[in-house]
């Protein structure tokens, strides 16, 4: 008998069905690699949150956003396993509407993340060294500058030691992904303005996802492109703010 003619047994109380549910998440981050991304940046981001220690009304409505993503995502794989099911190999265009629509639910609950957890953090991360980057506003166009080109060297030495893709074309990282994303932290940086940031976020998002378009870089390439690039610039800018503060 194959597992999918086995007769699944049914919950018989509370315990059992909470070990069902249980299942279905282990299920789900062992077989959607979108999910464990989704996860371990929840848990970062909360982590983060923790360390801020942000108020209780911000911190509930930053997890909140946080588990609509994750629900939305489960959500998406879920429907996904059912229109698998009963479409098997055969195209439909209708699984392919409901599967684009549930993968947009996430996109928007994606974004959603991303507004609250800039809207929210964004004056804890910025308001400690924000004075000093107005400040020292004369070097922080050569500071953009030098972190964009070492950026760059770190992409290609990390290429190198992998031996896959070139400096700006496939491989691990994603080069258009580090470059786009240091580019917009640091423009954030400087001009500390919520609408420019949204802006700028959006177009690093474009470069990162025509990436993936092209089958040039995968996801799991293109996030750690992205976690290169703004990790790296927000890091340079962090120590030059600590550096002045001693000038």
């Amino acid at each position: 008998m194959s597992d999918d003619d086995r007769e699944i047994p049914k919950p018989k109380g509370s315990l059992d069905s909470l070990n069902f549910c249980v299942e279905g998440i282990i299920y789900a981050f062992k077989h959607e690699k979108h999910i464990r991304y989704h996860f371990i940046i929840a848990a970062g981001a909360l982590i983060l949150s923790l360390l801020l220690k942000l108020p209780t009304v911000e911190f509930a409505l930053f997890a909140i956003s946080v588990v609509i993503l994750l629900f939305a995502e489960m959500v998406n794989t879920a429907l996904e396993e059912v229109v698998n099911l009963v479409v098997g190999d055969t195209y439909s265009e209708f699984a392919k509407n409901a599967k684009d629509i549930s993968a947009g639910a996430v996109l928007i609950s994606s974004l959603g993340v991303i507004i609250m957890a800039y809207m929210i953090m964004s004056k804890y991360l910025y308001e400690p060294f924000a004075k000093l980057l107005i400040e020292a506003s004369e070097h922080t166009g050569h500071l953009a500058f030098i972190s964009l080109l070492l950026v760059l060297i770190l992409v290609v030495v990390v290429k190198a030691f992998y031996g896959k893709g070139k400096p700006l074309h496939g491989g691990l990282p994603s080069g258009h992904a580090a470059v786009s994303f240091s580019l917009w932290t640091s423009v954030s940086l400087i001009s500390l303005d919520p609408k420019v940031v949204l802006m700028t976020l959006a177009m690093a998002i474009l470069v990162s996802h025509s990436r993936l378009i092209g089958n040039i870089h995968t996801t799991f390439e293109i996030f750690l492109g992205a976690l290169l690039g703004a990790g790296f610039t927000f890091l340079a800018f962090y120590l030059y703010s600590i550096y002045y503060t001693f000038l």
